[in-house]
């Protein structure tokens, strides 16, 4: 964000154009690792009788991301998307990410080389989305939430009004965290509310599009918000082509949805758009084209 205009450093964060990524964590997902306890009692019962053939398919669906955290950040990736959780199984600490399998990375490691990141870049924000929690109790929100202030402390943007570059600089803050968990939020200042995602559940680009110009007709929401652009299979579509996988599908599709993409406006319309968030971000020229929106609110 440090390469925008300075003619932006004065806009709130939710009336810029900023890039994400979907499923942030899912390069490095555990072969083997159980089927998350959120997916269909079928697809667990299939893991468990043909686990050979039901856990390579369930691999090729639920990668998202080819890049690691560190080369989303390095390509202009601000808005991460992080599926938390604990594994059946794991230690009693040990939080990992979800996308129907969990991931080898721990949370507090992924955090912790987050941080690193933003040390070497004072003039970068970063959103963090944190969300799903399957499987975390009481004690390890609190865990969570203790990690978070500690890793990043004085770099997070504690919740109130919400900030521009300008002021977030001016404070050395460098971090927004948003926490799908109301009481935790309500509890501790230095989380922000679960930002909303239109999320259109389809695994047809044109479905996708169709959904997300319904939502910007109804108007946006009144703080930062996630329009994306991720395709979604179900268990009947993933069992029909078992020998393809999420990428294949999405890739030849990027053409179409980069148009899109290019035709949107941030600012404080009720049509406009916020954060956008994609599959495979390092494929194609998704990062440039979300940043690029924002010399539209230089026309003015």
């Amino acid at each position: 964000m440090g390469a925008l205009s300075p003619r932006l450093w004065d806009a709130p964060l939710h009336h810029l154009s900023i890039p994400g990524s979907h499923d942030t964590m899912t390069y490095c997902l555990n072969r083997k690792s159980p089927i998350s306890r959120r997916e269909s009692r079928l697809l667990r019962l299939l893991s468990v009788v043909a686990p050979c053939v039901t856990r390579p398919v369930v691999l090729r669906w639920s990668v998202t991301q080819v890049l690691d955290v560190t080369e989303q950040l390095e390509a202009g990736v601000r808005y991460l998307d992080l599926r938390v959780a604990h594994m059946p199984g794991g230690t009693e600490r040990n939080l990992h990410f979800v996308h129907m399998v969990y991931t080898t990375a721990l949370v507090e490691d992924t955090l912790t080389e987050i941080a690193a990141w933003l040390e070497r870049h004072p003039r970068e924000v970063v959103i963090l989305a944190c969300r799903n929690f399957e499987g975390v109790s009481a004690d390890l929100h609190e865990y969570l939430v203790t990690c978070i202030k500690n890793i990043f402390g004085d770099s997070l943007c504690p919740r109130g009004d919400m900030p521009t570059l300008r002021q977030l600089w001016a404070r050395g803050q460098q971090v927004l965290v948003s926490y799908e968990d109301a009481g935790c939020v309500a509890r501790h200042p230095e989380l922000w509310p679960g930002i909303p995602y239109w999320w259109a559940d389809k695994v047809k680009a044109q479905a996708l599009i169709r959904y997300l110009e319904a939502m910007k007709s109804c108007g946006r929401p009144e703080g930062l918000f996630v329009a994306g652009t991720n395709l979604t299979e179900n268990l009947g579509y993933v069992l029909a082509h078992p020998g393809a996988s999420l990428e294949a599908v999405t890739r030849p599709c990027l053409p179409y949805l980069s148009a899109w993409v290019c035709d949107q406006c941030p600012g404080p319309g009720p049509r406009c758009t916020n954060v956008i968030a994609g599959d495979f971000v390092g494929a194609g020229s998704f990062v440039s084209d979300v940043v690029g929106l924002n010399r539209k609110l230089l026309r003015g």
